[in-house]
């Protein structure tokens, strides 16, 4: 039988909006477009550097919750306010998922408020990190 796990974080958002931060259905684990807001002190950082590492540190927090981590994450959804902060979001970006690369999307929409500066949004698979991969170049 399917096992369908769904973490909450207490946020407002998710519960007006009706929505869970992580989805786990069997091993393949769903993370929300996750904002770079600390759900402990629920402050976000004007700073581009520390917006993008508290991103990741949801991110991870969450997929914890689901033993993943973001060496199992295979798809990933990048959406950063302002096309000038591409090249130093992806820095970080690219460090964090070093070895791992998974599918990547950037984009630069409106977020949901104009003090959200990046937004990453996951699709991990539970196990994937202990896999075996194999490079093929097209």
């Amino acid at each position: 039988m399917t096992q369908i796990v769904k973490v909450k974080t207490g946020s407002a958002f998710e519960q007006s909006g009706s929505y869970s931060r992580v989805v786990a259905v069997d091993n393949w684990i769903f993370v929300s477009n996750t904002a770079g807001r600390n759900p402990d002190t629920k402050q976000i950082s004007e700073d581009l550097f520390e917006q993008t590492e508290q991103v990741f540190s949801n991110i991870e927090r969450g997929l914890k919750a689901v033993d993943a981590s973001l060496a199992d994450v295979v798809s990933t959804r990048v959406f950063i306010q302002d096309p000038a902060d591409v090249a130093p979001v992806m820095e970080l970006f690219g460090a964090k998922f070093k070895g791992i690369d998974p599918t990547t999307t950037v984009t630069c929409p409106p977020l949901g408020s104009t003090v959200y500066k990046v937004e990453i949004e996951v699709t991990a698979y539970r196990g994937a990190a202990a896999s075996g991969t194999e490079y093929v170049m097209a």
